[in-house]
Parts: structure tokens; C-alpha cells; sequence
């Protein structure tokens, strides 16, 4: 495996599934894999969980990690070519990426979308350097439009919890119904984590459906064969698991509008209320959350909320990712 991306980059799903649990029950098995490696982890932007996971996955794997926080640890860095760098960015991707990747063999990048310039963000301005200059193994640990780290992990607990109801006899013979339902937010966020989420629930085996308002329609690559209802309670009814997320206009049917908030609409907001009308959903979200915003404090603290152990598999779905590409190399 040379990137990670999408969904198709990990191959068959059963397989990976199957290889995820097997991590999970044995996380040290291939620890001599590592050995002599360095992994360099780069930040453009904030991050806990893809941080932390990302550096307990390499350890299991008997890997160093390097961490990089861009314009904190290093100088601030430019990103377009062709511009007169006359302002504060004191270095290009160009030169440091290859410095980088001179000190590791592994790269895995985080940079979210400006959210100001579809076309920049939508053609993974930043990340494709990464693969064009580093000429080393390159994992998104969240780019512009996908966060595949975390789709993995969300589809690894959605398998684990399915597995273990269908083991006490529950829910034989159908596939799960999952519902990805925007929420209200103060701030615009980027789409990656609901277009990644997607287009992996595209390719497992679960009925998808995705909800939100008019105006917030996910780029149709992503959502690819999913149902999208516009009526969000229509949507919950009969959810096995519930998604929820807030993303920003992604610009697909107002391109005037991308990357801006057009609703805070709290109605939208999971509650008992909503989760009243699902099969005794189980809550799932890809944290950090805003309580009383996205979900209401009921449900993230219910016995069916499984948020807590959706952020631990954050370790097992990059540690899968990490060790294919420790086999390649």
C-alpha cells in the first residue's frame, strides 16, 4: 500500500475487517515490522485523537513517530505554487516535503480544508504534494475532503457491535441501517469526515441513508448509491446506528455558498426524542463534540452511545494501515 485515502486503497473490506480484529486481539504480533522505521506525523492543524492513535499505532508496530506541528514546531509553510513568497511562509512544500521524507519512512498527513476555494480543497492541493514530492508511503490522517482513518475505525465498531448482537441471536439475516444525520454547529466545518464516512458505508454491507437540510447535499462521489432523505425523522426510523455530524455547505448545488453555515437549525439536534423512532440505535460520532449542539447529553451519555470505544478503534484502523504499509516496503 503505497497511500490511504479512500476505501478502495484498502482492498477487500472482509479482509480488512477480519485483519482489524485480528489487530485488536493481538496489537504487538507484528512489532518486529517496525523495526529500525520512523513514521513522520505532520499537523497542519489541531488534532487528539488522530495524534494519539496515530503514534500508539506505530508503537505497537515497534515504529519511532516523529511529530511535526507545522508553523509551531517548523516554519510556516507555502502551499500554491507559482506565488511570490513575500509574506510570512518562510518555506514551500516543495523543499520540505522531500526533506521530510529523508528522515522517515512513512508519511502521514493532517490539513483540513480552507473551505474558502472549492476547487483548491476538492483537488487535495496539499495532500497530492505530499505524494508527488515525498516518494515514500503517504496516509491521510484528514485532508481537505476525506478522513479515511476515521471511516475505517467507524465501520470497525459498526462490524464489532453488529457481530455481537447477531451472536445473541439478534438481527439475523439483515444488514444494519445507518444513518449519517447532519447537526447544527456554531462554526463551518470542512465535509471530509461525512464524505469519507459514506463512501466507506458505500462499500460495506449496511443500508446507508443520509440526512440533512437542503443545501448541505455531500459531493454525489461520495454519496454515491446512499438515500439521501431531506425529512430527518423519515430518516432515523427503524436506525440500527446514528451518525451523527455537522459539516458546511459543500458547495455541490450552491457553489456561491461552499464552506458556509446556511442552518443552525436545532431541531436538528439528536435527542430522545430522536432516537425514540430508531431500533434502540446505538449513538456514534467522530468526536470532539459540542454537546447540546450536535447531541444532547442523554444520548451521548446512554448506554447507547458508543463513542468512547468508535475513538478507541482509532488505533486499530490506523495500525492496520501502518502495517500493510510496513509489508511493502
Amino acid at each position: 500500500m503505497r497511500s490511504f485515502f479512500h476505501v478502495s486503497d484498502i482492498g477487500d473490506l472482509n479482509a480488512a475487517l477480519a485483519e482489524a480484529r485480528e489487530v485488536k486481539r493481538t496489537p504487538y504480533q507484528w512489532h518486529h515490522l517496525g523495526e529500525h522505521r520512523t513514521i513522520m506525523l505532520v499537523f497542519f492543524n489541531s488534532s487528539l485523537r488522530t495524534r494519539l492513535s496515530s503514534q500508539k499505532a506505530a508503537l505497537n508496530l515497534g515504529m519511532s513517530p516523529i511529530v511535526l506541528n507545522i508553523g509551531q514546531d517548523s516554519w510556516k509553510l507555502e502551499t500554491e505554487l507559482g506565488v511570490v513568497m513575500d509574506g510570512d511562509k518562510s518555506e514551500h512544500l516543495r523543499e520540505a516535503i522531500p526533506v521530510m521524507a529523508s528522515y522517515c519512512d512513512i508519511i502521514g498527513v493532517r490539513s483540513f480544508a480552507g473551505l474558502t476555494d472549492r476547487e483548491f480543497d476538492y483537488s487535495e492541493t496539499i495532500l497530492r504534494q505530499f505524494v508527488e514530492y515525498a516518494g515514500k508511503p503517504v496516509i491521510s490522517l484528514e485532508s481537505a475532503t476525506v478522513h479515511p482513518c476515521q471511516a475505517f475505525a467507524d465501520l470497525i465498531t459498526i462490524d464489532e457491535y453488529w457481530r455481537a448482537d447477531q451472536a445473541q441471536g439478534l438481527n439475523i439475516g439483515r444488514r444494519p441501517k445507518v444513518v449519517l444525520t447532519w447537526a447544527p454547529h456554531p462554526r463551518a466545518l470542512p465535509q471530509a469526515v461525512p464524505n469519507s464516512f459514506a463512501e466507506w458505508m458505500n462499500a460495506a454491507d449496511v443500508d446507508l441513508v443520509i440526512t440533512h437540510p437542503e443545501g448541505y447535499e455531500l459531493d454525489p462521489l461520495f454519496v454515491g448509491k446512499a438515500q439521501v432523505e431531506y425529512d430527518q425523522m423519515k430518516a432515523l426510523q427503524d436506525a440500527d446506528f446514528v451518525y451523527a455530524k455537522n459539516w458546511s455547505c459543500p458547495g455541490v448545488t450552491c457553489p456561491q455558498d461552499y464552506g458556509k453555515i446556511l442552518s443552525k437549525d436545532t431541531s436538528w439536534t439528536i435527542d430522545d426524542w430522536h432516537m425514540a423512532v430508531t431500533n434502540n440505535a446505538r449513538f456514534m460520532h467522530c468526536l470532539p463534540v459540542r454537546r447540546n449542539m450536535i447531541v444532547s447529553d442523554s444520548v451521548i451519555d446512554s448506554p447507547r452511545s458508543i463513542v468512547i470505544p468508535e475513538a478507541a478503534n482509532r488505533v486499530v484502523s490506523a495500525q492496520v494501515v501502518m502495517k500493510r504499509m510496513l509489508e511493502s516496503l
